[in-house]
């Protein structure tokens, strides 16, 4: 499963008696960013809404690219199915530990053209690897299946947060119940890692986590919508591109059963 980026980089730390003033600050500036974003042009919004469309693509486009190569490459499924212990569990350990590596400078730079895009595309090819090898070592029709029913959940997602937020519905309010089962997926998988409790225990898993991500497509698609920022294009395409990757694999998880 993958990593979620942060909001926000760290910011620097500010003296004790500064923190009335800043939440002072931040009480001010609340209302006048909602009244922008209210007040904003529609054509630039849906400008922003293409850019970040545009992105996805590519990065999609990379990720099936490079899962077909792996694919196809027979040594490389062969050499994770019966390589030696050491040289396999060592390339699972980097490719696992890549995107987390790539993720930090990607969100410091995240608004400096162009090298945020650089860092995009640097992490999307990182992600691409853990998808690849996870195509690569099952059966052609499980991932097949997988990919149709995570496009069909995708489109059908998209379109509903569209029409909720022509409505005026606002999805916002679903994130603490979302953060809260990220935290129970991750040590769940983690139990599984260290004790595996078999394919009824992943099967859970995977239904939980086709749940908790469909709820972060439509989250994250509504501040794409709504909240997002004209220059948080990345931060954008990150969070959907982690959505759809993620219950891409928990469609594996479950089709592989």
């Amino acid at each position: 499963m993958e990593t979620r980026p942060a909001p926000c980089d760290l910011e620097a730390a500010v003296p004790a008696g500064s923190g009335a003033a800043t939440a002072a600050a931040a009480q001010q500036e609340a209302p006048a960013a909602k009244k922008v974003a209210e007040e904003e042009d529609p054509r630039l919004r849906w400008a922003f809404v293409r850019k970040v469309y545009a992105i996805l693509s590519l990065q999609f486009a990379l990720t099936a690219a490079v899962a077909a190569t792996a694919c196809l490459v027979r040594p490389i499924p062969r050499f994770f199915a019966s390589g030696p212990p050491a040289a396999v569990w060592s390339t699972y350990i980097a490719i696992l530990l890549s995107p987390l590596i790539v993720m930090f400078p990607m969100l410091k730079y995240r608004e400096k053209h162009p090298r945020n895009l650089v860092l995009l595309a640097v992490f999307t090819l990182c992600c691409s690897l853990s998808i690849a090898v996870s195509a690569s070592t099952t059966l052609g029709t499980v991932v097949l299946q997988a990919t149709i029913l995570t496009a069909a959940a995708v489109l059908g997602l998209t379109l509903f947060t569209f029409w909720g937020v022509k409505r005026g519905y606002d999805f916002t309010f679903t994130f603490p119940f979302l953060f809260a089962c990220l935290v129970v997926l991750l040590v769940y998988i983690i139990i599984q890692v260290c004790f595996p409790l078999g394919r009824v225990a992943m099967t859970i898993y995977g239904v939980l986590a086709t749940v908790v991500f469909s709820g972060f497509i439509v989250y994250d698609t509504n501040k794409l919508l709504k909240r997002h920022a004209y220059n948080q294009y990345v931060v954008a395409a990150i969070s959907l591109y982690l959505d759809v990757i993620n219950l891409f694999m928990a469609q594996m998880a479950i089709s592989f059963q």
